[in-house]
């Protein structure tokens, strides 16, 4: 059986979009252990020995119980370049523990920073966020990413980002990409759409 992982922004003793990683939490239990009750990562959280101070990623990783618990002071990577690079990955609404799939495709970046990963020839993520686009109006996520970040559900219940296919041959119909995850809010990373190879 797999195992699942829940990363969660704390920052300042706050943690960062508890309902929808509640919700996916939910989701994977429903799943794959339907007659247990779910983690409630509220009481979990909260019970625990969390820093008051700074900026951690919370990191959970469970099957039908925590594993492990974990806070781990953030440092955001360095993003300037993406490779677009074709991958098989499964798409989930999950996050699972096994990362294979993505890192062979990470392994494929060449000399770039990070790959924009696409299926089928439709734009994906990026090895480790989500992704949006600018067309000069909006931001246009990904219908169908890799994995349905909780970000991204905020940032589209929110009205900030509007969902929509996008062929990796209409790339040069937008200016600017922005990648985000539970870690990195929408706008701390945004390149040229030239910065794409």
């Amino acid at each position: 059986m797999c195992r699942f992982i829940e990363s969660i922004k704390l920052a300042d003793g706050r943690f960062y979009r508890l309902e929808l990683h509640q919700a996916r939490v939910d989701k994977a239990f429903a799943d794959f252990y339907p007659t247990i009750k779910p983690i409630n990562l509220s009481d979990l959280l909260l019970k625990s020995a969390f820093p008051e101070s700074g900026t951690h990623k919370c990191r959970i990783v469970f099957d039908s119980e925590v594993q492990i618990l974990e806070y781990v002071p953030y440092v955001r990577r360095e993003i300037k370049s993406l490779k677009l690079v074709e991958t098989d990955t499964e798409t989930l609404p999950y996050k699972i523990e096994d990362r294979t799939k993505l890192n062979i495709a990470f392994a494929k970046r060449e000399d770039c920073d990070d790959v924009l990963m696409t299926k089928n020839g439709l734009i994906t993520d990026t090895s480790y966020s989500n992704i949006a686009l600018f067309d000069g109006e909006k931001w246009i996520t990904p219908k169908t990413p890799l994995l349905y970040g909780v970000n991204r559900a905020y940032l589209l219940a929110e009205n900030k980002i509007v969902e929509k296919d996008i062929k990796n041959t209409e790339l040069k119909n937008f200016t600017h990409i922005r990648l985000f995850n539970a870690m990195i809010e929408f706008g701390e990373i945004e390149l040229d759409i030239d910065s794409i190879q």
